[in-house]
């Protein structure tokens, strides 16, 4: 059953935090109903821009697909970003069996609430 506490939120901020400063990007770290760790972008030096579609002013990262949907310094900033929150994690899921066992689930959202993504030049 996925899972992830407060505390063990504030043992990966740290790493995760050096991943967001090493590409100058402005953030916050939460959870979610105890079972997801969600890092929100809001601003930052890497062109999210380029990658939104013209409806829609925010990105929620599919993390599977991460190599073939982002290129440059956006794709190494996102798979940083993804291997740091996945530390202390499991996926021994079967989705042809749906079967999910994941220790929890990781978010990545470009954007904050009701503001769109800032790309600072």
């Amino acid at each position: 059953m996925a899972y992830i506490s407060q505390e063990r939120k504030k043992e990966l901020a740290p790493k995760i935090k050096e991943v967001l400063k090493k590409y100058g990007m402005k953030w916050t770290i939460a959870t979610r109903h105890y079972s997801s760790l969600i890092v929100n972008v809001s601003s930052g030096k890497i062109d999210f821009e380029r990658f939104m579609t013209h409806d829609r002013n925010y990105i929620q990262v599919n993390e599977y697909y991460i190599g073939d949907h982002y290129d440059w310094v956006a794709k190494d900033f996102l798979l940083e970003l993804i291997q740091a929150m996945r530390v202390w994690n499991w996926d021994n899921s079967d989705a042809q069996s749906d079967y999910f066992d994941v220790g929890r689930y990781t978010d990545i959202n470009i954007w904050n609430y009701d503001k769109p993504y800032l790309f600072i030049k």
